[in-house]
């Protein structure tokens, strides 16, 4: 019997992430072949991209693995974890409302905003002198 899998893609700033989740053993989640705590760095990013998994209290238990690109680690974690939730939204559909009411189906608009023309930043205008 061929193991069937669930395709989703997830967005924050400028990172992508594209998963592949199937049912396991036991939940795990590799991000770019590394375990999310080598990947990441630190222990929050990780939980960030795990954390669809405790909202949604999965029945069954799921093998994620994740392809990053783009943006910085902070952005990556949060467009996996918007990855894995759409994926356990596809798996189990009366997963949904928890997973919508912890904001994880809804991507993320902000992004940095662009440099105008004739000031510093985005918004930053040159220092002016009365004299």
């Amino acid at each position: 019997m061929a193991t069937t899998f669930t395709h989703s893609v997830g967005r924050r700033k400028t990172a992508h992430a594209a998963v592949r989740m199937h049912e396991a053993d036991k939940n795990s989640l590799t991000v770019n072949g590394k375990s999310p705590k080598d990947y990441f760095h630190t222990e929050t990013r990780a939980r960030a991209a795990l954390e669809a998994f405790t909202v949604a209290e999965a029945a069954k238990n799921y093998a994620v693995a994740a392809h990053v690109e783009g943006g910085g680690l902070a952005a990556q974690a949060d467009a996996v974890r918007h990855a894995v939730a759409r994926a356990l939204q596809t798996a189990e559909p009366d997963r949904r409302a928890a997973l919508k009411s912890a904001h994880l189906l809804t991507r993320d608009p902000r992004a940095k905003e662009r440099k105008k023309p004739g000031l510093k930043k985005a918004r930053k205008a040159p220092q002016w002198s009365k004299r």
